[in-house]
């Protein structure tokens, strides 16, 4: 009775009446049906079935088999049904994983995503671990840096963050403008407290800026940013943080090597599901309007 496989054929077989017509409904060749039906009587030591020239008729033991197989099919055509509405539904956990220092991007984003269907609860994860959307710890995932390539994951470009160095308009006023081609003795610093931390405007600020003139480091670039806003010097700060604040003076503009792209990124098997996608498409509309 382990074997629903052979209860489905018998099942069919009775339904129709015919090894044919059962084969047609289940897909599959007449001799697996046979095979199926003789291996349950088996199984059994009964016979389900008497045969004859026209097809197949169940037995009294076939009749009670295959009532409670009618009750299992469709059980399992109920549950598959569920299924399906859960994979449409707008209801439940959604669970978004990212590096900090981007959350502040996609915090309104996600909150009015949340405001219009306010049956799902959305959960912002952010961690530098790497989130593994294989084992089901989240359903969406925004990453900075290289393009990820786990396998079975759908990867699409969501944003290129551009950065560029800034300080606060009083740090300008003491100290001046920052020249590239001077020897910074002029100027103070904001660092990251990683000196290898892989950001390529970081590490072009560890290859130019003697160590001696960064006298702030600070804890990722969420850190730095705000060490740069209290004055502790100049440092860099992502274009779309930097717009909403006047306070901070651009001293050099952004360059391509200090871009960085962000990724979205979904796991095949819940890409098309009807939460994942409308939050991936809310993500990349708002991306257009980023700085």
């Amino acid at each position: 009775m382990d074997n629903w496989d052979e209860i489905r054929t018998a099942y069919q077989v009775a339904r129709k009446g015919t090894v044919s017509g059962a084969a047609e409904v289940l897909g599959v060749h007449h001799a697996t049906v046979i095979r199926h039906v003789d291996a349950l009587e088996e199984r059994l030591g009964v016979k389900l079935f008497q045969r004859h020239a026209r097809g197949y008729t169940p037995t009294e033991a076939g009749h009670d088999l295959l009532q409670v197989a009618q009750v299992t099919d469709e059980q399992f055509d109920q549950l598959a049904g569920r299924l399906r509405g859960q994979g449409a539904a707008m209801t439940g956990d959604l669970v978004v994983t990212t590096v900090e220092a981007i959350a502040p991007l996609l915090i309104p984003a996600l909150a009015a995503f949340q405001h219009d269907h306010p049956e799902l609860a959305v959960r912002l994860v952010s961690d530098q671990r790497l989130f593994r959307l294989e084992y089901g710890e989240a359903h969406v995932a925004v990453r900075a840096g290289n393009r990820p390539d786990e396998p079975d994951n759908v990867v699409q470009e969501l944003y290129v963050q551009r950065s560029a160095l800034f300080a606060t308009r009083a740090y300008v006023d003491a100290h001046g403008p920052l020249d590239l081609e001077g020897d910074f003795s002029g100027h103070r610093f904001v660092g990251p407290s990683d000196e290898s931390h892989r950001a390529s405007f970081f590490q072009w600020l560890r290859q130019t800026v003697p160590a001696s003139r960064i006298g702030f480091r600070a804890s990722g670039i969420l850190g730095t940013v705000n060490a740069v806003e209290a004055g502790a010097g100049i440092g860099f700060a992502p274009l779309w943080y930097a717009a909403d604040r006047p306070d901070l003076v651009e001293l050099v503009p952004s360059r391509p090597d200090w871009d960085v792209a962000l990724w979205l990124v979904t796991h095949v098997d819940l890409h098309r599901s009807a939460k994942v996608q409308g939050c991936t498409a809310r993500l990349k509309a708002a991306a257009a309007t980023w700085p």
